[in-house]
Formats: C-alpha cells, structure tokens, sequence
C-alpha cells in the first residue's frame, strides 16, 4: 500500500512524487487544493539552474495549480501559467530579486512578473518558460 502524505500542502489526495531536482520537493510544487503536481520535467530542469545559479535557497509560495483553485485564486482563470506545469511565484525581495530576474531571463524563463509592493515577505516574483504571448513582464 502507498503511504499518502498528509500535509497542507498535500493533504492525502495523493501520494508524494520523488524530488525531481535536487533543491525542490513535490510538497513544495503541488497544488495545495488538492495534492496534484503536474510540473514539467524540463521547466523543473530550468528552474534548477536558475537556483544552482541563484546560490541561495529559494521559497517556493506557488508552483502547480489546478484549473479550479487557479480560477479562485487568479485572474488568469482555468488556464492560467500555473495550470501549465511550467510557472513558479518565488519569495524575493529588494536586490535578490533583481539578481534572480536577470537569472531567471539568463537561463531561459520568459514570463517574468514582479510584486515588490508591501510588506519584504509577501514580495514575490513570478517565472515562467511559456512560449505563446512570450517573453513578456507585468507588475502586480
């Protein structure tokens, strides 16, 4: 029998993947509506050479999302960059954001959205390698 994990993040719908790359775990990836992480292997490959780059830890506040907690929680609807398997929301701030942007621009990420308003632990920056409408930048 599969031992499920029961976490926030995953709360038992689904059994945990193994890590894909080294610095990202499949409870950091999923959808915290219900347990699922679609992420693309090749962006996840991307990602973890923008980190290995980046040389710091990097908080992941968002990654795969279904189409029904995405259109809850988005303006981008059922289809969203998240829905896609290959978007992220980082926690960044101030000069580490700036230095993960133009990381995340060197090692192919073509979506690239920033909010820097606020409180330093809601900032966040959004990475994504889409190529329809892309490259392309926006604020929130």
């Amino acid at each position: 029998m599969i031992q499920k994990s029961n976490t926030p993040q995953n709360p038992g719908l689904l059994p945990p993947k193994a890590n894909t790359t080294k610095n990202f775990s499949d409870i950091e990836l999923c959808c915290s509506c219900c347990g699922e992480n679609r992420m693309e292997e090749s962006f996840l490959l991307r990602l973890q050479a923008v980190r290995d780059a980046f040389a710091y830890p990097m908080h992941v506040n968002s990654a795969y999302r279904c189409s029904a907690f995405n259109m809850r929680i988005s303006k981008t609807g059922a289809n969203g960059p998240h829905t896609t398997g290959r978007a992220i929301d980082i926690g960044v701030a101030g000069k580490d954001a700036l230095r993960l942007v133009a990381l995340a621009l060197k090692h192919g990420m073509t979506g690239i959205g920033l909010s820097q308003k606020g409180d330093y632990t809601s900032r966040f920056l959004h990475m994504d390698d889409l190529t329809e409408g892309r490259p392309h930048t926006w604020t929130y």
